[in-house]
This record gives structure tokens, C-alpha cells and sequence, in this order.
């Protein structure tokens, strides 16, 4: 067997292993927050869902393969079609090379189960986004296009609820959720959640095109074979209207759901799927669990201390909390992350929420507190808040920890160069190093103890800084634009876990040393999970010394740069043991790259933030 063939079907076996972990198989202040209606897909509302997608893809002669899965990740049914392309080919469209671009190698189920999953983890009852509003939010520019604009708001989150992840759970974990995603998060349209009496119950995925891509031009209207089919899979549980992306706005621009809803068939007269079926049953139709429930692996929290603040957590099979607060080892005691954890409810619980309807809800989110070593000290959550924010708010706190420690810069430069497969060639971790010292002027960056925020680390890795702006250079965490850099080359955020998709199945590539760790997605401890790259969590200290860092994801980043910071330093400020932010003086906005006169960024809070109060700039002076 080839060098080149070996590594191919490694990265096979990583999918592979990941379907079948999906589930399914074979054959403080006052709160408005919402709290989801126990809800569930039935295993006949699945094969209904997949058989009008079926009857639509026959319809526009599109052969597909369709995937439904529920809220937390479980595959709920695969249905491949007769004529149906068995792989696909990954393509940004940009000409770019690198990373996952023009890998062609993987099933086609594995981008099915990607775009059904990101459906259901991006929605809730506040707000239905799809995979077409994921394209929207990742790319260079937001909006897609507009020059000399910022990249998107959930830049990175691509890279999300993959299989290496500690937060996500095994095939093993029976209906337990959050399950992981086989492509991370998808920008391909084709994925829809799926609703039932205005609560999200989990995402159809179709892919019949065999490309898995973004949409790079928003300002047309897309005639697209995948979002049909899914739009017409999705008839009697579609998004209700009012909370459908194309009515919720980010920084004054409209968010896209879908661009066609013209399906060539009539969904309510698609007959079922009976023999002799149009093709084949790689999972077979099961129901799916309800959210918020024990066996979902989402339940209320038990946490005293968070009685009255509308908390829930993640528990296991027997109902037990699976990250319940504990001290660090780097000093952090228990009682601090409580504080910590409490303190971030309290101020989502009054928070305008950015990206829910109606307008006026409360902020619905996930915070979690790690210490030094990434290892988590404290997890919860409000009742609504979107899946993806689960994994997301980890790598946040991760992050933040991570490039805050002086340690930063001697474990990136220990590990192995990325390998990618089409066409073959390596990316050095080490590399970025060296880059982000020449950027910023200081042959130290990285060993020197400077704070660093996830909008900080976000800054440094965007293809252009300062953001957005075209023409500049990219930051030296990125690729360089627009030869090698896309939402599937997206630089150190992605060859960090690149060999990691392989090696964590048993199938290490030929040449390279195995991962220090082989439970983590970059073979390091401290980033089990990977980094994310956009905003929302801050390093702990007590006094000069880092110990730990919180995390929020869920809604709006400045909402969830507000919940984070904000509540770091009421948490501090209530027990007087020394805990809080960095002070001013070794924050990353004291940073001005060389040559380019903008410094970096470290916090942002929203305007006019709450909904109990008119208190502005409310992060101010702290």
C-alpha cells in the first residue's frame, strides 16, 4: 500500500468511525430566557422526512444522499440513493490549495450527517440558522464579498464538535449527546434544522451535487439541488417563520436561510419508502431523544449554587453532571469557579440577546471555566442555548489559557508539522511561531506572559490584519490570502488537528511521531479540543499569576465577550480572594504589530446590553 493510499483510508477510517458513533445504526436578574418543550423525531416522522427529501431529489432528477439526525448529533436515519456519488470533493471554489481543499476521498454521508448536525446545533427556539447562514458567518469578509469589511463573526467555527474532541461523546454514550460531527460545522447549503411545536428536534443534511463548498456570492439567489431537497425533507417541520435567519440581524446586515424554497415536487404528497426502495438504508429510521432530558446528555443543573438562574448542564448515562466544578491545579479553587460560573448566568440571564427573536430575549449560552492545563473545572449552561456553543465555549477558555501562558511558544514548536494529502505537503506548527514573532516585533511573543483574549488570538489569525482590510497582510496565524487560505485552509486553527483526525482512529501518518496525546485533537493536553478564533473568553488571574480561563458561546461575540469578562470581574469583585482579568498593562491591546500602526484588540461589549436596565460601556474601566 502507498504512503499516499495509507493516509487516504486513515482519514476514511476517521469518518467512518465517526458515523457510527453518531448514533442510529445499521438497520441572578430576572430572566425571559426560553426553556425548550420536551420534543422528540419519532422513527416514522424520520422516514417521512426522508422521503420527501427522496421524492424532491427524484423530482429534479438530483440523485442524494440524506441524513437526519436529532438535536444533540444522533444519526437518526441515512438514505442514500440509487445513482447517488459515494464521495465528494471538498472546494472552497477559490482556487486556493492546502488543508482540506480538494480532498475527494470521503463518503458521502459524512457531509449528510455535517450539514444535518450543524442544522440542529446552530438552532433553537430563538433562532433557526442553516447551513447556508454558517457560510455567511465564516468567510473573510461579512458579508461574503463586501470589501475592506471584517471576516465573519463565527470565523472558525468550522473547526467544531469533531470526534477528537473530549466534550463530545462516543458511540458508546447510547443516546448521549453532544455526538460529533464528521466535518465539524458545516457552510455547504443543504442543512436545515427541523421543528416540532416551535422546538428545535434535530437537522436534515442532504448532499446530491457531490461538492462540499460555500456560497461565495450572496448577492445572487442560488437555484441549489441540496438546499431544495432539504427544504422539501424538512415540509411539516420547518423553522417557524419569525426565527428564521432572514429575520435576525448581525451588525445591521440580514442574516440568509435559504435562497429558493421553488421545490419541484409537492412534499405533501411524497409517497413512503417502500420496497423496492430507490436505494439504500446506510441507517435505518429511529427516533430521536428529547432535549434537555437525562438521556440527551443536556439536563438541569444540580448545582446549588445556581438554583434560581435557569442552569443546566451535561450529565451522563445515570444523570450525573460530566464536568461538575472542581479546584485546578493551578489555583483555582472550587468556590472561585463557582462564583466564576455564576456570576456569567447571572449577567446572560439579563443580557439582550443578539441573535434571538423575539427581540428582547435573554442571552441563551454556554460558560465554561478551565485551568492551565485545559482541564475543565466547570461547565453550564441556560436551557436554550445552541449545541455548538457547547464544544466552542471549551475551545475558547482553552485558547485564551493556552496562548496566555509562557509556555505557548514551546509546545507549538514541539509539535509535528500538519500532512496534508491533496496534493501532499506539510505545514509546520512551528512555523507560526516565528511568524507571530516577526509580526509583532518580539523575538519573545508567546514565552512573555502577554494576556491574550479569544479577540486577541482572533486578530492573528484572520487572512487580512487589520481585519478585513484588503490588501494587508494576513495575520501570522493565518494562510496567506488568497492563494492558500479558505474556510478549509484556514491556517493554525485547522493544522493543529489535522493529523490528529487520523491518528486518533489507529491510523497514524506514515513518517510522523504519534500525538502526545492521542484523546486530543492536536496531541497536547492544554488543547484537547482545538483552538477557536473568535471572540469570547479571557484568562485568570489572581494578582500576576495566570491560572485558568472562562469560556462563553452561544450568542452574539460581544455578548459573549460581555458574559465572560464582565462576569470574571463581578466574580472577583464579590469574593475578594484576588481573582479577575489582567490588568491593562499586559493585555494584548497594548500589541502594534510592526509597520502596521492598529494595535490588537482584547474586549468589546455590546451596547445598551441588558434588558432590565439602561446601563452602557458597562465593560468600561475594568
Amino acid at each position: 500500500m502507498s504512503a499516499a493510499t495509507f493516509r487516504a483510508s486513515g482519514l476514511i477510517a476517521v469518518f467512518a468511525a465517526v458515523l457510527a458513533g453518531c448514533g442510529g445504526g445499521a438497520g441572578g436578574g430576572t430572566s425571559n430566557a426560553q426553556i425548550p418543550s420536551p420534543n422528540a423525531l419519532t422513527a416514522a416522522e424520520v422516514a417521512t422526512v426522508i422521503a420527501q427529501a427522496v421524492a424532491e431529489a427524484k423530482a429534479r432528477n438530483a440523485p442524494a444522499t440524506i441524513a437526519v439526525v436529532d438535536r444533540v448529533g444522533n444519526v437518526l436515519g441515512i438514505f442514500a440513493m440509487t445513482g447517488a456519488a459515494a464521495t465528494f470533493t471538498i472546494s472552497s471554489g477559490t482556487g486556493a490549495v492546502g488543508g482540506l481543499e480538494g480532498v475527494n476521498i470521503l463518503p458521502s454521508a459524512a457531509a449528510a450527517v455535517a450539514k444535518a448536525v450543524t442544522g440542529a446545533y446552530l438552532s433553537s427556539a430563538g433562532n433557526a440558522f442553516s447551513t447556508r447562514t454558517a457560510s455567511q458567518i465564516v468567510q473573510s469578509h461579512f458579508n461574503p464579498r463586501e470589501s475592506n469589511q471584517p471576516g465573519g463573526p463565527l470565523f472558525g467555527v468550522q473547526f467544531s464538535s469533531l470526534a477528537c474532541s473530549d466534550v463530545v461523546q462516543p458511540a458508546s454514550a447510547a443516546q448521549l449527546g453532544p455526538k460529533p460531527s464528521p466535518l465539524g460545522l458545516s457552510a455547504d447549503p443543504g442543512g436545515l434544522p427541523l421543528y416540532k411545536n416551535g422546538t428545535v428536534v434535530g437537522g436534515i443534511g442532504v448532499i446530491a451535487d457531490g461538492l462540499y463548498s460555500v456560497d461565495l456570492n450572496i448577492f445572487d439567489t442560488d437555484t441549489d439541488s441540496d438546499e431544495l431537497i432539504a427544504v422539501a425533507g424538512s415540509f411539516g417541520f420547518a423553522a417557524p417563520t419569525d426565527v428564521r435567519a432572514d429575520h435576525i440581524t448581525v451588525d445591521g446586515r440580514t442574516l440568509r436561510y435559504v435562497d429558493s424554497e421553488a421545490t419541484a415536487s409537492n412534499p405533501a404528497t411524497a409517497p413512503p419508502l417502500i420496497s423496492p426502495l430507490p436505494g439504500t438504508w446506510v441507517n435505518l429510521p429511529v427516533a430521536g431523544v428529547s432535549f434537555d432530558t437525562s438521556p440527551s446528555g443536556f439536563a438541569p443543573d444540580p448545582e446549588s449554587a445556581f438554583m434560581g438562574k435557569n442552569a443546566y448542564t451535561l450529565v451522563d448515562g445515570a444523570g450525573v453532571p460530566r464536568f461538575a466544578s472542581r479546584s485546578g491545579i493551578s489555583g483555582l479553587a472550587r468556590m472561585e469557579v463557582l462564583a466564576i460560573l455564576g456570576s456569567g448566568l447571572d449577567i446572560a440571564n439579563r443580557a439582550r440577546a443578539q441573535i434571538r427573536r423575539p427581540t428582547g430575549s435573554a442571552a441563551q449560552v454556554t460558560i465554561v471555566v478551565v485551568d492551565t492545563n485545559g482541564d475543565i473545572l466547570g461547565l453550564t449552561r441556560t436551557p436554550d442555548a445552541p449545541v455548538f456553543g457547547t464544544d466552542v465555549a471549551v475551545q475558547k477558555a482553552r485558547t485564551a489559557a493556552f496562548f496566555s501562558n509562557v509556555n505557548a511558544a514551546a509546545v507549538l514548536a514541539a509539535l509535528p508539522a500538519a500532512s496534508y494529502l491533496t496534493p501532499p505537503a506539510t505545514s509546520s506548527i512551528a512555523g507560526y511561531v516565528t511568524a507571530m514573532r516577526t509580526f509583532l516585533g518580539d523575538p519573545t511573543a508567546l514565552a512573555n506572559g502577554v494576556a491574550y483574549s479569544n479577540r486577541s488570538v482572533g486578530n492573528l489569525a484572520r487572512p487580512f490584519f487589520p481585519d478585513g482590510i484588503e490588501g494587508t497582510p494576513n495575520g501570522p496565524l493565518s494562510k496567506p490570502f488568497p492563494a492558500q487560505w479558505s474556510p478549509f485552509n484556514d491556517g493554525l486553527q485547522l493544522d493543529l488537528i489535522f493529523n490528529v483526525l487520523r491518528a486518533s482512529v489507529g491510523a497514524p501518518v506514515p513518517g510522523l511521531p504519534p500525538p502526545l496525546d492521542p484523546t486530543s485533537c492536536t496531541g497536547d493536553p492544554r488543547l484537547k479540543n482545538g483552538i477557536q478564533i473568535f471572540p469570547g473568553s479571557f484568562p485568570i488571574y489572581r494578582g500576576p499569576t495566570l491560572i485558568g480561563a472562562v469560556g462563553v458561546s452561544g450568542d452574539g461575540i460581544d455578548q459573549d465577550d460581555m458574559i465572560s469578562f464582565l462576569g470574571l470581574a463581578n466574580a472577583g469583585k464579590a469574593l475578594g480572594t484576588g481573582i479577575g482579568n489582567a490588568v491593562p498593562a499586559i493585555r494584548a491591546d497594548t500589541l502594534v504589530p510592526q509597520g502596521e500602526g492598529t494595535r490588537l484588540r482584547y474586549v468589546n461589549c455590546p451596547q445598551a446590553p441588558f434588558n432590565d436596565s439602561t446601563e452602557q460601556n458597562v465593560c468600561a474601566g475594568l
